[in-house]
């Protein structure tokens, strides 16, 4: 069947705070050349915000930079970060530490991103962005001469045997003069692309986070608006990278997060139960105790920094935000990074097409960006989170060293190695024994998925896919005890045997998958292979 063929100036894949703030900036600079300049963005979420999920706490100066009255347009920060506290974790005490300069959160905002990320597209949309929620970014459409051409969105309605069902819907090609990827952390396109125009090359490679989060209404008497608290320690072990968050917003709610760096050596530990473990601490217990959970979600971290960004552009489009991995680890914060990325990338690309040449390469960004506050910012830092391979003490004491005398110059930068080449085997690793979840603090995987509102279509092929289906057995379980089934936070691989307990195999359970592409990542023989499922499929969160 003929694909349905759409031509625009700039199609942007992916609504998040990157995608949306260069829409924006694409259509400003428009209107101040007195140019009609058509953007189409796509975003394989139900709808805007629907697949967004982070802290958050914003630092505000890409907002200003690019919306400088967003008080009187009424954008959705209402709870100003007024008190810091980071704490050490024992089992059983908390020791209150200096708070760090990067994670001072005065004057900066406790939001729902995925609020926010709503906001931003009602504002672009009235600037003339069509917005289409629903529709996955499958392939990339390439020129002859190899430049990006656009983008098409997946059909509909195929079944589990690749054959077109009664809903089929063939895919629609967009096609532009410029394409802006801004899929997010470890996004499908963006890894092809890394492979076709060697995005990488000469880098370190990227690391990562794994990031769970619930959202909290709790008792009135527990919850102080604009209170920000940061832990490190327990549950994890010295070894391992982590840590938690607690922001109180309004309304009497709380979001609690855990992060694990995937780079974790014992393939034993379960990031998932790690988190819920952390909120029975009697420093946080009492914070949630009477309260009430009211969403659940994961997603996956950029952690590289500075020495794992990119080669931003390439003939015909440009990368931006998570999935060139813009996060600043030590502030914790990459809203306000991401989107100057985006405006960034909208001022290259507007420059590269207005040259007259659909498909060049906008060369410039780069630069632009590593010249930026972003930039300035990622080099500053990109010492601290390498550091914490050493160890948490070792990590912490460095850290202190490159914050308060080296002051992010030194004259040497640490290095990253792959995440997925960190796991032991697990018969050189001791086992980690996780109680049983409570029902009221505690819960199973399960139950926190069907809270994140997740849901695909059933018969549709499985988009969690495997080089080769002899691996997960004869290496994964025999050398590290199937990690997949801990690392991932939704429940979605299992090792299920015959009913005399042989014959091992693996069971993917696709319909819970939170979109969250750790298993992507931190499979050690790199053997699955995260590809978009159909459009509106996933997490649905109401306000993360």
């Amino acid at each position: 069947m003929q694909h349905e063929i759409m031509e625009y100036d700039v199609v942007i894949v992916g609504a998040g705070p990157s995608g949306l703030s260069a829409a924006i900036r694409m259509k400003q600079l428009g209107r101040e050349a007195d140019r009609e300049v058509s953007v189409c963005m796509v975003e394989k979420g139900s709808e805007v915000g629907a697949h967004i999920l982070s802290g958050a706490v914003i630092e505000t100066r890409a907002l200003d930079e690019l919306i400088p009255d967003w008080k009187k347009l009424d954008a959705p920060l209402r709870t100003l970060a007024e008190k810091d506290r980071f704490l050490f974790l024992t089992k059983t005490r908390a020791l209150r530490l200096s708070t760090p300069p990067q994670m001072n959160n005065h004057g900066n905002y406790i939001i729902s991103l995925g609020n926010l990320c709503r906001w931003l597209a009602q504002q672009a949309e009235a600037l003339g962005v069509e917005i289409y929620p629903g529709f996955a970014a499958a392939r990339v459409l390439f020129h002859d001469d190899g430049s990006v051409r656009g983008i098409g969105t997946g059909n509909m309605g195929v079944g589990k045997d690749g054959e077109p069902g009664a809903n089929y819907q063939p895919s629609v090609d967009l096609v532009a003069r410029q394409t802006l990827f801004a899929e997010g952390c470890r996004g499908s396109l963006t890894k092809g692309l890394f492979e076709t125009f060697g995005l990488g090359d000469g880098l370190d490679p990227q690391t990562y986070g794994i990031g769970l989060k619930e959202l909290w209404e709790v008792n009135p008497a527990q919850h102080k608006p604009g209170t920000v608290v940061h832990s490190v320690g327990w549950p994890l072990d010295t070894r391992t990278y982590g840590g938690s968050f607690l922001y109180h917003l309004e309304d009497n709610q709380v979001a609690v997060g855990f992060v694990v760096g995937l780079d974790y050596e014992n393939p034993h530990l379960n990031p998932y139960e790690e988190f819920q473990r952390l909120k029975t601490h009697p420093a946080i217990r009492p914070v949630f105790e009477g309260g009430r959970r009211i969403s659940y979600g994961a997603r996956a971290l950029n952690e590289g920094g500075w020495q794992s960004i990119p080669k931003l552009s390439f003939p015909g489009g440009l990368l931006m935000g998570d999935g060139a991995g813009f996060l600043n680890v030590p502030k914790i914060k990459g809203i306000h990074t991401a989107m100057k990325s985006g405006m960034l990338a909208a001022e290259a690309a507007f420059a590269a097409f207005a040259g007259g040449k659909d498909g060049a390469e906008a060369k410039g960004y780069r630069k632009a960006l590593r010249e930026s506050w972003v930039g300035l910012e990622l080099r500053r830092e990109r010492n601290i989170r390498p550091a914490f391979r050493w160890g948490l003490w070792p990590g912490m004491i460095y850290s202190a060293l490159e914050t308060y005398v080296l002051r992010g110059c030194a004259p040497w930068t640490l290095r990253h190695r792959a995440d997925h080449e960190s796991l032991k085997p697990a018969a050189k690793c001791p086992p980690i024994n996780y109680p049983s979840p409570d029902g009221a603090l505690t819960f199973d995987r399960l139950t926190s998925v069907q809270l994140s509102n997740t849901n695909h279509e059933e018969n549709q092929p499985v988009h969690l896919r495997l080089k080769d289906k002899g691996v997960p057995v004869a290496v994964n379980l025999a050398f590290y005890d199937a990690p997949e089934q801990r690392y991932c936070p939704a429940g979605v691989y299992e090792i299920l045997y015959d009913e005399e307990g042989a014959l091992p195999r693996l069971q993917i359970n696709a319909q819970n998958c939170v979109h969250c592409k750790a298993c992507d990542i931190k499979d050690p023989t790199q053997n699955i292979n995260w590809v978009v499922p159909e459009g509106g499929g996933g997490p649905n969160y109401p306000n993360m």
